[in-house]
């Protein structure tokens, strides 16, 4: 009979205790929380079998993953297999008397250290990278035994203890003690960081960042948070140029030299901007003009352009709202761009320079104190009129005719000239001069009777006579000539005898009416 014994702890943990490796321990302050512990058995089951071997046996503990061996004796098992962390099936080799079964697990194996080098008071944070790490037990610098934290089986995250010279790096586990990698320590100073600028930038990265500190010289890595530069460029001992990677959020941005690593600085990523509406969104070619942009992520706004040309100027008055001063530009549409730290967004809809409108002419020119009358004004730009103005005064109405027709319902006015002007999205127009005109007055009609065959002329006098357009005799218009502002000479025309009203029309009115005798020739 082959008797087995269940052997606990297992080989492999005696032997990490016989070469003195530093194992933690729950009460240890610095103890690190493992991913598996030390490989133990059990119990087995059957407890004996043949000496011939050949006996299934089912072994019973913790940690058996990625066991390499399992020995009855000092004879390995002619095979094995793990079926889960507590379990496996071994078969049994040839033997005589009691034995104790163990299982052995693979030693870690370290491929890198980064940084390879820090300041000799310790502190600096090392990446190990090598396989087997899973349920590491101890890192040591040399001897000394460092503080760390496995993140998987390939990696672990150390931060090295005071030293000086160059010592080994090595990790213990459940199977084992790894190779060395060396770390150097070194009496440069830790670097320093003191500002960069710009402070923030897109999530999808590739902003280019100036980094001033002392002591960069000799930087070999800059980080954002934990992710490396896209690509840096050290300019001098106190500048370095960096690329941002993708990131979200605010990270710190640190940079690393053999004397360890700096302080670090707050680097914000930002979403990229958007922009949805702008109001107004035409403006005269001149500029000038305010308008106001909506949209989202505009807060640290540094530019907005329209087309290719800046705003005179803007103001942020939101994370979703911009005033902005319109610059010059061509009559057309133009896109609107702003850049915040997040990117560059383009408005979807087109902003529209408009050409300001310019009036040639009005007709009538002229006509009465109390408005009423419609006039026609011609010019080029006229489609999109919102005013029309006599003076300061609106016109009672107006139709948009065509781009370059409007006519207009003339408003109460003073006695004199008064300044039309049309207002579009382009701007204010020239103006054209329009008189207002009081209504004509006739106070004498000399002589104030005739023939009633007609044949002779007859004067009326008054005031505002000078743009007579029409006299009218009993109802017929008359021929006339202004001789001056206050005189008019009137052609009499015949008719039945008979008293009849004479007026004077002007573009300011209808006069009251004079009276006019015909008289017939007298009998014999």
């Amino acid at each position: 009979m082959h008797e087995v014994l269940a052997e606990q702890p297992s080989h492999t943990g005696a032997e990490a205790q016989r070469r003195g490796d530093s194992a933690q321990s729950p009460t240890d302050p610095d103890a690190q929380p493992l991913a598996a512990a030390t490989p133990a058995v059990i119990s087995v089951s059957p407890t004996s079998g043949s000496t011939a071997g050949g006996t299934p046996v089912t072994v019973t503990g913790t940690a058996f993953t990625g066991a390499t061996a399992v020995r009855f004796g000092a004879t390995p098992s002619p095979s094995f297999t793990v079926s889960s962390d507590t379990q496996l099936t071994a078969t049994t080799p040839p033997g005589t008397g009691t034995v104790q079964v163990t299982v052995t697990t693979p030693a870690p194996a370290l491929s890198s250290v980064s940084p390879a080098s820090g300041p000799a008071a310790g502190g600096t944070t090392v990446t190990l990278t090598g396989t087997g790490f899973t349920g590491a037990t101890a890192v040591q610098f040399g001897t000394t035994s460092a503080s760390f934290i496995v993140n998987s089986a390939t990696q672990i995250t150390a931060t090295a203890p005071a030293g000086s010279g160059t010592v080994q790096v090595t990790v213990t586990g459940p199977g084992g003690t790894s190779n060395g990698q060396p770390f150097t320590y070194t009496t440069a100073p830790v670097p320093a960081l003191t500002s960069l600028t710009p402070t923030s930038g897109p999530t999808t990265g590739g902003t280019t960042v100036t980094l001033t500190g002392t002591g960069l010289a000799t930087v070999g890595a800059v980080r954002f948070g934990a992710t490396p530069a896209a690509s840096f460029t050290v300019v001098s001992d106190t500048h370095i140029t960096a690329v941002a990677p993708a990131g979200t959020g605010t990270v710190q941005v640190t940079v690393t030299t053999p004397g360890g690593t700096s302080n670090g600085i707050s680097y914000t990523y930002s979403a990229a901007p958007t922009l949805s509406g702008v109001t107004p969104n035409q403006g005269p070619t001149s500029g000038g003009n305010t308008v106001t942009l909506t949209g989202t992520n505009l807060t640290g706004t540094t530019a907005v352009t329209f087309g290719a040309t800046p705003a005179t100027s803007f103001t942020v008055l939101s994370p979703t709202q911009i005033t902005a001063v319109v610059p010059a530009g061509s009559a057309g549409p133009v896109t609107i761009t702003v850049t915040a730290p997040g990117g560059t967004s383009a408005l979807p809809s087109a902003y529209f320079y408009v050409s300001p409108p310019v009036l040639t002419g009005v007709a009538p020119p002229s006509g009465p104190l109390s408005g009423g009358n419609t006039v026609t004004l011609t010019g080029v730009h006229l489609i999109e009129a919102t005013a029309v103005r006599f003076g300061t005064t609106a016109a009672s109405g107006f139709t948009v005719v065509s781009d370059t027709q409007i006519t207009a319902v003339v408003p109460v006015g003073a006695a004199g000239l008064a300044d039309v002007t049309v207002n579009t999205a382009g701007g204010t127009s020239n103006p054209v001069s329009y008189t207002y005109l009081p209504a004509p007055v006739v106070t004498t009609l000399i002589p104030s009777q005739g023939p009633v065959s007609g044949g002779i002329t007859f004067t009326l006098t008054g005031t505002n006579l000078a743009q007579t357009t029409t006299v009218l005799v009993g109802g017929t218009p008359a021929g006339f000539t202004v001789v001056s502002d206050s005189h008019i000479v009137v052609d009499a025309l015949p008719g039945a005898p008979g008293t009849v009203n004479v007026t004077v029309t002007t573009p300011g009115g209808t006069s009251a009416p004079k009276t006019y005798t015909r008289v017939g020739s007298p009998g014999i």
